[in-house]
């Protein structure tokens, strides 16, 4: 509201008879007066002129000198005016010029009508020195002083013709009284005329201000509903205009452009633990700092919603909006904002960038660049934040390939293009088969196989893997728990389904329409920087936990946030990732694998190591004392059916790649 604030409201002044008001009541004024000046003139001496006419019908013997006499009054009082307006004389002059010419044009028509021959008509024909009178009271706008000195002039000078005027007493007191109305008639009606001006430049005046202080209102709530009242950047209504304008640019003249959508990372939790002031003044810290940035690019920024903003440039090519992109993430870098619970190896506060350039597509629509900067905001945000990428269509990640696989999604279920295998999990003291885990396969309308690596990433980023990861649970309580092919069975759940609202609600629905008490079913949760250190996530696992659910700990010491996890959350089972053991043939892979095995025992939980496929892995994992182990050595993924006519007893994963 602080443009609103500068508008003063206008406080009429009609009864103070300012000094300013009539100064500047006077000034225009007299600009109005010189406009007038000219065509009021060239009018009056036309008029004038034209007068000739009642002279020759009149006086007809003196006409001759009278016409003389009017034409040289008429011409030499316009040749006098218009050198006045060439040389730029002020407007008083000009005044005082159309005033000596209503008198010396009555004087120049009084002699040689005076001589007339004819006295009765020349007496009677003198009252017409009026019309002088009304000419500087009524037809010119002199100011009011000047108006009564000249028509008290021509009054004077019709008392002096009346007194000489050979006629009776009667007809010099009729006609004596008739000049001395028509003299405080005409001042009193151009009095009026003056107050009546006044009143309405005072309300001309009110008008135009009240009219320009609802234009500067207008403007200042224009401002308003096009701003960010935090940033004072332009806000999402405000931007999308100016994206279709950029957009229709494009069409018409193929002005290219690049579309940047900047969103702070781990922004939540800085607000979590620093307060939402805190997060106010670093929204603003970021939005001055990119204001500046995107200055030098000639572009325009708006902040999209919560810790999201935008950028619109106008770019050549691809190497330009990839070097704005990372330009603004040194910029948000370099700011160097404290943010120290990210729980990723990074103590400041960061921004993911995904951007979109304009390209020739068949029937492209507006929405299709936003949607590319969000393929490639996700993508940034996959590849471990704190990074830019620009959208690729030919990269399957992001680009026309993914959202094929993200209309296949909508339709797997219903078409049963989606199916689980499961893969045998080993106890190593008994060597029995003790758990399975379920990995979700798909397959395209042609029964071509899509890579887990491709579709379950878009599945997180559409929301698909909400209801696939529903379906996911129900399939493996219907296909082997309710049949007791096992004692438990992991799923594999992802950070999107631990964040929904209701998550747990459906799980505990799906146990209990099933009729499988929870504690056979475990749910292994991927360490990775997707699992931000929610509270959420927190509350969630805890529901589940209160269902029975076995928490598992999937893919240890490949992310960020395993310590932290290790310590807040009481996990049953920590699966370490395959890629230690791959390692071991060397001493200092061998000795991270014992480290980490440390580690995780004396935390209490149970292990399992991935990716045991040979005998000589199997044998390491007996020497080390592991509890589980999962791989080709103990079984390749299977459908349900074959494990169908084997005892029960064992665990369960879903939604992973194998």
């Amino acid at each position: 509201m602080a443009d609103l604030a500068h508008v003063e409201p206008y406080e009429p002044r009609h009864g103070q008879g300012s000094d300013e008001l009539r100064a500047l009541y006077h000034t225009e004024a007299q600009a109005k007066r010189r406009a007038e000046a000219r065509p009021g003139l060239w009018i009056a001496v036309a008029i004038y002129v034209l007068f000739s006419a009642s002279d020759l019908l009149l006086i007809p013997d003196v006409a001759a000198y009278t016409i003389v006499a009017r034409f040289a009054v008429g011409l030499t009082a316009l040749l006098v005016l218009e050198g006045q307006l060439r040389r730029g004389i002020a407007t008083t002059w000009l005044d005082l010029t159309c005033a000596a010419a209503i008198i010396f044009g009555y004087i120049g028509w009084l002699l040689p009508t005076s001589m007339g021959a004819d006295r009765q008509a020349v007496a009677y024909y003198l009252v017409f020195g009026t019309i002088f009178m009304m000419s500087a009271n009524l037809f010119f706008t002199f100011s009011f002083k000047l108006s009564i000195i000249t028509s008290t002039i021509i009054l004077c000078i019709l008392y002096v013709v009346n007194y000489f005027v050979p006629a009776t007493m009667t007809y010099k007191m009729v006609f004596g009284t008739f000049y001395v109305s028509c003299f405080t008639f005409t001042s009193y009606v151009n009095w009026k005329l003056n107050e009546e001006r006044y009143n309405v430049f005072l309300n001309a005046l009110e008008a135009k201000i009240q009219h320009k202080e609802a234009t500067e209102r207008g403007k200042a709530l224009l401002r308003l509903s096009r701003t960010d009242p935090l940033t004072g950047l332009e806000n999402r209504r405000a931007i999308d205009e100016k994206l279709r304008d950029y957009w229709s640019d494009w069409q018409k003249q193929g002005s290219r452009f690049a579309a940047i959508l900047i969103d702070v990372d781990f922004f939540k939790k800085f607000n979590d633990c620093y307060g939402h002031q805190e997060g106010d003044r670093c929204l603003i810290h970021v939005a001055n700092a990119l204001s500046e940035l995107v200055k030098q690019y000639d572009g325009s920024i708006g902040r999209y919603g919560g810790e999201e903003f935008i950028v619109l440039a106008r770019m050549d090519g691809k190497e330009r909006v990839t070097e704005l992109s990372e330009a603004i993430c040194r910029t948000i870098e370099n700011l160097g904002l404290i943010h120290e619970l990210r729980r990723d190896g990074i103590s400041i506060v960061t921004a993911s960038v995904g951007a979109a350039f304009t390209r020739a597509q068949a029937g492209a629509k507006l929405e299709k660049i936003i949607h590319e900067a969000d393929r490639a905001l996700y993508l940034a945000k996959a590849s471990g934040r704190n990074c830019a990428r620009l959208f690729d269509p030919t990269d399957p990640q992001s680009g026309d390939e993914s959202e094929n696989i993200a209309a296949l999604l909508k339709i797997a279920i219903e078409r049963n293009l989606v199916s689980l295998v499961y893969q045998p999990i080993q106890d190593v003291s008994s060597g029995r088969v003790e758990a399975v885990e379920a990995l979700m396969r798909l397959k395209m309308l042609d029964g071509v196989l899509v890579p887990p690596s491709l579709f379950i990433p878009v599945a997180e980023r559409t929301g698909a893997i909400l209801e696939l990861g529903r379906w996911a649970i129900r399939t493996v309580c219907t296909d082997l728990l309710a049949h007791d092919d096992f004692h438990v069975v992991s799923v594999n759940v992802s950070p999107v389904q631990l964040k929904a609202p209701g998550f747990a609600t459906s799980v505990a629905a799906i146990l209990g329409e099933t009729g499988v008490p929870g504690s056979r079913l475990a749910f292994e949760i991927t360490e990775g920087r997707e699992l931000e250190m929610d509270s959420d996530i927190l509350r969630c696992i805890s529901d589940l936990k209160t269902l029975g659910i076995r928490i598992w700990l999937d893919d240890f010491g490949t992310g960020f946030a395993g310590l932290s996890w290790l310590r807040l959350i009481d996990f049953d089972t920590v699966k370490i990732d395959r890629s230690f053991l791959h390692d071991c043939g060397t001493a200092k892979g061998m000795a991270m694998l014992q480290d980490i095995i440390a580690l995780v025992r004396n935390r209490g939980h149970q292990i399992l190591v991935e990716g045991v496929e040979t005998d000589e892995q199997m044998a390491l994992m007996r020497e080390f004392g592991i509890d589980k182990v999962q791989g080709y050595h103990v079984g390749r993924p299977m459908p349900a059916s074959s494990f169908q006519t084997k005892p029960a007893a064992r665990p369960f994963t879903v939604l992973k790649s194998a």
